[in-house]
């Protein structure tokens, strides 16, 4: 008997295209459909990769009886609302991130996904990315000793960028520093969680960009407490006005060894080992450069060049990757959601726990609007 796929439909052809190749690869999956506002657009995607189904009405797309997952890669504003009509209609939901802008979504969707039963996974690229992965293992094997410390930055140049864009606060997209550091600390079926943020903007952006979410903060950097814990993170984001290259970075602060990721993009990370009686360390020996693994062994067979720098990957398809996207994260990501919709493994992050790392950011930027007022993040 043939394995069962999951027809899956992709919502957004920007970013989301990217994963078309990997769908289409992947031995459980049918890249069934695509959807996009545009019709030239669509029609051009469609024919680049042989997608026959095409709609650019979403809510039609939702009513196709064999559609079983809907891939949301829309602007942020229409994540939950989409999310919601998808869950309902029946259908599993993949969304790139963030989950929602509201507490009150989230708890929409949380809701939803419990009361349909189906499978809601938020697409977060950096828990997948071969750095986080490396991290994880070697906290996982003991190597790092007893966490200490986190901390994630995400810093980028919104400057240009089109719609709604322009003056979001820097932790309504926060999802990229949040999730490792609550992620390492996750044991199956136990999601380590936030419980509350205290949070400080800094600096002021210009004028014309304060007026759209009336937020002037250049800068917001948040600690917040892991429940149950005595750990504690520290995350911070930038959007406009701040001279920084891009950077996604997680660091953790282990008492045997230290995990840096990066400061400048594409250099090696960083392991700090304590120096101790048994086994003396210089100074100039604590820190070594590491090479870090694709992580290509733990997916398919055919969907382990997805993995790979973009130079390296299929030549046809070279325009739509992000060499190796995201830290060679899609490949991972997409495995997981479909192996949820199968049964064969929860989803990763489930729904209450894309909800928790989405709202470290929506509460942190609340307590830096009230000047570092500590918020709780509600639980869901």
């Amino acid at each position: 008997m043939p394995e069962k796929k999951i027809r899956v439909a992709i919502v957004g052809l920007g970013f989301g295209a990217e994963f078309i190749p990997i769908f289409q690869a992947h031995p459980s999956a049918e890249m069934y459909a695509i959807c996009r506002r545009s019709q030239a657009e669509l029609d051009k995607c469609g024919d680049r990769f042989g997608i026959k189904v095409r709609y650019t009405s979403f809510a039609d797309l939702v009513k196709d009886p064999n559609v079983d997952a809907v891939h949301i890669n829309s602007p942020i504003p229409d994540h939950a609302p989409q999310a919601l009509a998808a869950l309902k209609a029946g259908k599993h939901v993949a969304c790139t991130v963030p989950m929602a802008t509201s507490a009150d979504e989230c708890q929409q969707i949380v809701e939803q996904q419990r009361k349909t039963g189906k499978v809601y996974m938020m697409m977060e690229t950096v828990v997948y990315a071969r750095e986080y992965l490396f991290a994880k293992e070697l906290y996982d094997k003991g190597e790092l000793g007893r966490i200490q410390f986190l901390r994630g930055s995400h810093q980028q140049d919104m400057d240009g960028w089109p719609d709604y864009w322009p003056g979001l606060p820097p932790m309504h997209y926060a999802t990229h520093c949040v999730s490792p550091c609550l992620a390492i600390l996750s044991k199956p079926g136990k999601p380590a969680l936030a419980e509350s943020v205290v949070c400080h903007g800094s600096g002021r952006i210009r004028e014309d960009l304060i007026k759209r979410y009336n937020s002037p903060f250049a800068i917001e950097t948040a600690t917040f407490k892991v429940a149950g814990s005595d750990v504690v993170a520290e995350v911070t984001r930038s959007l406009f006005d701040t001279a920084r290259q891009y950077r996604e970075s997680f660091d953790v602060t282990g008492s045997k060894k230290s995990f840096e990721w990066q400061q400048v993009e594409d250099e090696q990370p960083v392991i700090h080992t304590k120096s101790s009686p048994e086994k003396p360390l210089s100074e100039k020996d604590i820190p070594k450069r590491v090479k870090v693994p694709d992580f290509a062994h733990l997916l398919p067979e055919p969907i382990r060049r997805f993995t790979m720098p973009a130079a390296i990957q299929d030549a046809e398809h070279l325009s739509f990757l992000q060499g190796g996207g995201h830290g060679g994260s899609h490949p991972h990501l997409a495995h997981n959601f479909l192996m949820a919709c199968l049964g064969e493994q929860p989803a990763f992050p489930d729904a209450p726990t894309s909800a928790n790392w989405t709202l470290v950011g929506i509460c942190a930027h609340q307590s830096a609007l009230k000047g570092g007022e500590r918020v709780s993040i509600p639980r869901m």
